[in-house]
């Protein structure tokens, strides 16, 4: 008998994953003027209404450059996306800026910190994840469920006459054996917003190819266990439909569930805030372990205290799959790289605006060429010759 596991993804026009977006735009906006800026942005988002808040530092020449700039850009971000709707136009929604300076508290453990080095923005703990059941060493429920969703946005674009809208979510059931191989798909759950008086059959009709492209041979589902608009119907979508906030889908940023999270958001935060920097440096860790056949799955947890540069603890667990034993490649983890945020920054070249890109379907597993060179650093194999030669 099989075993079931699911993942789901949404587009970038989701609620959430607009907010997600404009505070990543903020974020891109500082860095390109200051690549030590500070930022923490929060992004609401409801009908024809978008609001900022949260702490951002800036030196005072380019400060009030930046501002003036933010509303331009949100602006772009919300029309790159899609939405024209009466009710949420990238045009006419009302806009409020409440973004101020940064905490003095903050700030001063994070630029000296208590070890005289840059220290964490935060205390908490992050987590990293790869398996061997993609190429791109990423649980497969996630990476179909995000691949189907970023297949669709790409045709909702290239058609302006497309029956899609811009918010949708997509949900893979997986089948695996008693072994723990994945052995094909169970069920595919797809809501997407549409046109109006678009019929259920019409978006079916649409987007069945569509899906059987991405999967691998054999995989694809019959049409009772391929779940299209659910509901029967999904014309009202976007923050007219339901309200968004930035740093609500940490699980569809990750790991689909397959792996654990340490429980911060990633978007609208410089790379001194752990919580991000540091889970892509888990992420890096962990896939360039399993790139080296050390292990078929590797989870790594890092925790760090505020104002500390160096993380409190580190955790590698390759979960049974290891091939080599699990303390040398404890030992191997902390030689190949600095965990301190600056170092996570510098090795992974972090302060430079590249985070819009990074703001839907997923942080990890994505090929970097995507985006431009180098762009996912984090997804770089390039520690599998050192790793191998300190084991």
């Amino acid at each position: 008998m099989c075993r079931l596991f699911t993942s789901e993804s949404v587009s970038e026009g989701h609620p959430d994953k607009v907010c997600d977006r404009i505070s990543d735009t903020i974020l891109d906006l500082f860095l390109a003027y200051e690549p030590e800026a500070r930022v923490a942005c929060e992004t609401l988002a409801t009908t024809n209404r978008i609001i900022l808040a949260g702490e951002v530092r800036a030196s005072t020449e380019v400060l009030p450059i930046i501002m003036e700039k933010i509303e331009p850009a949100v602006r772009a971000a919300v029309k790159d996306i899609g939405y024209e709707q009466e009710k949420f136009h990238h045009a006419h929604f009302e806009f409020q800026n409440y973004l101020h300076e940064q905490s003095a508290d903050i700030s001063q453990g994070v630029d000296i910190g208590s070890h005289k080095d840059e220290g964490a923005g935060d205390q908490g703990l992050m987590f990293g994840y790869a398996c061997t059941e993609t190429e791109s060493l990423m649980p497969a429920a996630i990476h179909y469920s995000h691949a189907i969703l970023k297949k669709l946005a790409s045709v909702r674009k290239q058609d302006s006459d497309s029956i899609l809208g811009p918010d949708s979510k997509s949900q893979v059931t997986l089948q695996y054996s008693d072994t723990g191989k994945v052995i094909g798909v169970d069920t595919i759950i797809l809501s997407t917003q549409h046109a109006v008086g678009v019929t259920t059959e019409e978006i079916r009709k649409l987007v069945t190819p569509l899906i059987a492209e991405l999967l691998p041979e054999g995989w694809m589902v019959t049409k009772d266990r391929l779940l299209v608009n659910p509901t029967g119907k999904f014309e009202i979508g976007g923050p007219d439909g339901d309200a968004g906030l930035t740093g609500r889908k940490i699980i569809v940023d990750t790991y689909g569930g397959a792996a654990p999270h340490g429980g911060g958001a990633f978007s609208g935060k410089d790379p001194t805030k752990v919580d991000r920097s540091a889970a892509y440096a888990a992420r890096y860790l962990a896939k360039n372990i399993v790139a080296a056949e050390l292990s078929e799955k590797c989870t790594i947890q890092v925790a760090y205290a505020i104002g500390v540069s160096q993380p409190v603890s580190i955790f590698v667990d390759t979960h049974g799959t290891g091939q080599i034993e699990s303390k040398k490649i404890d030992n191997a983890v902390r030689e190949v790289m600095d965990l301190s945020p600056r170092g996570i920054r510098t090795q992974l070249k972090l302060n430079n605006p590249i985070y819009a890109c990074t703001s839907a379907y997923g942080h990890f597993g994505r090929a970097f060429e995507e985006m431009g060179k180098n762009t996912f650093t984090w997804e770089n194999t390039d520690l599998v010759d050192k790793l191998k030669s300190l084991v």
